[in-house]
């Protein structure tokens, strides 16, 4: 029996799919990947990439932390941001990532607060998971998933 995925954030369901083969989510202790019949679990998720696949065929998400939990083959993964691979701009991530470089760079110089470096590191981080995910979709062989 194959897994039922559900991504949600706090403003949609981003994502329902069937007849998942294996999922692999960024843990917040390291990447797990969870399989059909896998025991129940509730983790922490991290910034990184979540992958769907059933065959040959893969999905891919940018994951901005957030919680999984595994209950008789239904995963349901509470994100605080997704963002499926096809959805991501490419050109408006790369200004994010270059707004944020220029951000940090200012931010060490000038000398400013714990709280403002800490929003230009995560800035950062997010621009540079979403080009990341949308680049390995670019690379990867074959058609989209169906629904995704």
């Amino acid at each position: 029996m194959p897994l039922f995925v559900e991504i949600v954030t706090a403003e949609r369901v981003v994502r329902t799919e069937e007849d998942v083969e294996v999922l692999i989510a960024p843990g917040s202790e390291g990447q797990l990947a969870i399989l059909p019949r896998h025991a129940p679990l509730m983790t922490t998720l991290d910034y990184g990439e979540l992958i769907f696949r059933r065959g040959n065929e893969e999905s891919s998400f940018a994951i901005g932390g957030g919680f999984l939990e595994v209950h008789s083959n239904h995963v349901t993964v509470l994100a605080d941001q997704a963002e499926a691979a096809e959805d991501i701009d490419v050109d408006r991530a790369e200004l994010a990532r270059r707004r944020a470089e220029e951000r940090l760079a200012g931010a060490r110089e000038e000398g400013v607060s714990e709280a403002d470096l800490a929003r230009a590191q995560a800035a950062m981080q997010r621009a540079l998971l979403r080009l990341r995910v949308a680049e390995r979709r670019r690379r990867r062989p074959g058609p989209p998933m169906p629904g995704g």
